[in-house]
């Protein structure tokens, strides 16, 4: 067997890896025959161990190396004529969500990176090299590893409701690993594969569903929940005898090969570059995989992916990856500080003072997963008409998008309501404003629905940078006020930052968590501070490239100098995007609050009354000022530019600096949190691990404060 693309791992010791299988959770293949309609017999794994759904199973050492002498006893069973085929599923609503990530961070070294690769290579290699077909009956979710079990075998159906079918691994730091790389752009072109491998995990991890994979082609077959592994069957018989034809017609041919696949890569590397510039390394190395998929042997293809995954695996980058996702996955499920859910206010109505976009945004979200009536108010009806509008024709983009249903889409547009009339909020218990960012506009549209609201309902308000303490000042009742503060766009950032001032009560906070967690959105608690997290930190970001800026620095020097830091926009198009008025806003509090440590020019708020401040090219990168810009710079820019170097240390040096000072204040009450914060509500980039596991690498932390945020620092393993 050593001539096959499994076969070539056949001599290799992989006895280093026993000391993984410590604790590992064995997922068990479980070997029963079928007789199929034809007379034939197929051999049936299952794939369980032994919990229940929540608990999915893995591909730790001692599962494989199972599987694998399962596999070598079936193709000997083949060899005898005993078996016609070889079919793998998985327990109730799970095939397998792939590698055990803990067990990967626990390699040790390059060397045993490279075996974990090899292992999976040799045992899921094995589908292919039965001698009789195998077929992936993907009964559920299929992550990773899982979704590679399918692609090693010769056919493929899919459950329609499967969960999910993915390769997540370049989100994770990674590449696909066990025959991903390799199998997938052949099996359904090299456009497909690249909106699989790398755009998807780039989406903040988008899955597939079952019907978009059988489109694709990954799924050869897809059927109903009710009779899935019957129809299954069925199917593979079908095939068996030859009734049933497989056709793959997103199979790339020789054409493709030679043309559309070197274009396709040339574009993706160009999207990566403007998208997220060069600093992470896992979507690189996927592109170069991908791109060398289309000529070569599968066992070529398996041995780079060997190299590939044991590089990344010992990496600084998935170090800092794996630190992020058990936030994203573990704190972020269990908010430190949040009060007993048990005194949480039931929340039958929600109040949305204001009807502009954002309260637009807002109340969609509160239908949706609230189902609950929903109130807006604004000061005439005109505006109150346009929210309506807003609202009524994104209902029927999600019902077109087949999102939602006719009924749901209906029900949702009777729940909303519009009106001027400030005594409908009178039996709200959750209301919160959506009004200009001004201390004395919140205060004033709270005092005017205070009297009409019930004693015990809950008033919360989205400011983004504003004392909440001093917001709810002039209420009867402000220990009942919460800042609930969203991330733009609504629908989409995961992160809400609950804002607890002295007087709130746990009543009031556990209501804004309970509601958080309903919306589907992660919560953590901040104290009442300027910007409380994410602004604080983005504004030291955006006024660090702004200071560079007014004391003579090229634009295009200031931009190309945070490349290093790996975060999903440059400065400049961050302000772009956020609107320049509103980063005016947040840097003038910034520098209100803490004038010795935040930036701010007045000459910025002239920028942001242009209609265009930057140029950018059709990527998005910013590539200078308008002339109406530079316009208004002439004479507020001074002549001492900085260098590349100098301004990223003294963002990392600020950044460190101000993190360093918010836990001495306790903004919140571990690192961890800034670091969650940073991921879900400014989307900075997991193999940073937020920003605390960089700046120690960096050395800022030291520099800064003579230590590190963590001990030991989170760093990758070496050789």
């Amino acid at each position: 067997m050593t001539n096959t693309a499994s076969g070539q791992y056949d001599t290799i010791d992989f006895s280093p890896l026993d000391a993984l299988a410590d604790g590992e959770v064995v997922t068990h293949s479980r070997v029963r025959d079928v007789r199929l309609p034809s007379g034939r017999t197929l051999a049936l794994i299952t794939l369980d161990n032994g919990r229940d759904h929540t608990r999915p199973n893995t591909l730790g050492p001692t599962t494989l190396t199972e599987l694998g002498g399962v596999l070598d006893t079936l193709a000997a069973r083949a060899r005898s004529g005993e078996i016609a085929a070889v079919a793998i599923t998985g327990k109730q609503y799970i095939l397998a969500a792939g590698a055990d990530l803990s067990d990967i961070g626990r390699v040790g070294s390059k060397d045993n990176a490279r075996l974990v690769a090899q292992l999976g290579h040799r045992v899921l290699g094995k589908l292919s090299e039965l001698g009789v077909p195998s077929f992936a009956f993907v009964n559920g979710l299929a992550l990773g590893g899982g979704l590679e079990i399918a692609l090693n075998s010769t056919y493929r159906t899919v459950d329609a409701s499967a969960a999910a079918i993915a390769l997540p691994e370049v989100f994770l730091g990674l590449i696909p690993g066990w025959g991903g790389a390799y199998l997938l752009p052949n099996l359904i072109g090299i456009e497909n594969a690249l909106e699989v491998v790398i755009s998807n995990p780039l989406k903040q991890n988008r899955m597939l569903k079952p019907q978009q994979a059988h489109d694709l082609g990954i799924m050869d077959a897809i059927f109903p929940a009710a009779n899935y592994l019957e129809n299954s069957l069925a199917w593979a018989d079908g095939v068996l005898t030859g009734r049933v034809k497989v056709e793959r017609k997103n199979e790339p041919g020789k054409l493709e090969r030679l043309t559309k696949w070197p274009i396709a890569i040339k574009m993706a590397r160009g999207m990566l570059e403007s998208r997220i510039g060069t600093v992470p390394k896992s979507p690189y190395i996927a592109l170069d995989l991908l791109d060398k998929a289309k000529g070569g042997t599968k066992a070529e293809g398996f041995a780079r992916e060997d190299e590939a995954l044991a590089e990344l695996v010992t990496g600084d980058q998935f170090a800092a990856s794996m630190y992020a996702f058990d936030l994203v996955q573990k704190r972020a499920k269990r908010p430190v500080g949040a009060p007993d859910k048990a005194l949480a206010k039931k929340v039958t109505k929600v109040g949305i003072i204001g009807a502009g976009l954002m309260a637009s945004q807002f109340a969609l979200l509160f239908l949706r997963r609230l189902q609950v009536p929903v109130l807006i108010t604004d000061l005439d009806q005109a505006r109150v008409d346009k929210g309506l509008g807003y609202i009524r024709d994104e209902i029927g983009k999600l019902q077109e998008k087949g999102r939602i249903d006719g009924d749901t889409a209906n029900k949702l547009r009777a729940l909303v309501h519009g009106t001027t009339d400030k005594s409908e909020y009178a039996d709200c218990d959750f209301v919160i404003e959506a009004v200009f960012e001004e201390t004395g506009v919140k205060q004033q549209v709270f005092a005017e629905i205070e009297p009409i609201v019930a004693e015990d309902a809950i008033l919360a308000t989205n400011t983004s940078s504003l004392s909440v303490e001093e917001i709810g000042a002039k209420l009867a009742h402000p220990e009942r006020l919460v800042g609930f503060h969203f991330f733009n766009p609504v629908a989409v950032m995961p992160l809400i930052e609950i804002v607890k001032t002295p007087q709130t009560t746990d009543a009031a906070l556990s209501t804004a968590f309970v509601v958080a967690k309903a919306l589907g959105k992660n919560a953590v608690l901040t104290a009442d501070a300027p910007g409380f997290v994410v602004n604080r930190l983005l504004a030291k970001v955006m006024g660090e490239a702004a200071r560079a800026v007014y004391e003579g620095t090229p634009l295009l020097t200031v931009e190309k100098a945070f490349a290093p830091l790996g975060l999903p926009m440059t400065p400049f198009q961050l302000i772009d995007l956020v609107g320049w008025k509103v980063a005016a806003h947040v840097q003038d509090t910034m520098a209100h609050a803490f004038p010795d440590r935040f930036y701010a020019s007045e000459n910025f708020h002239q920028l942001a009354e242009l209609p265009e401040v930057v140029e950018k090219d059709k990527s998005g990168r910013v590539t200078g000022w308008t002339k109406a810009a530079s316009t208004v710079l002439k004479g507020a820019v001074g002549s001492s530019a900085a260098s590349e170097s100098e301004i990223l240390t003294r963002v990392q040096d600020g950044l460190a600096q101000e993190i360093r000072i918010m836990l001495d204040e306790g903004v919140v009450p571990e690192v961890e949190d800034i670091d969650l914060c940073l991921i879900l509500g400014a989307g900075w980039p997991f193999i940073d691990g937020g920003a605390s596991p960089y700046l120690d690498r960096e050395g800022a932390s030291a520099r800064v404060f003579g230590g590190t945020f963590h001990d030991p620092v989170i760093r990758g393993i070496g050789d």
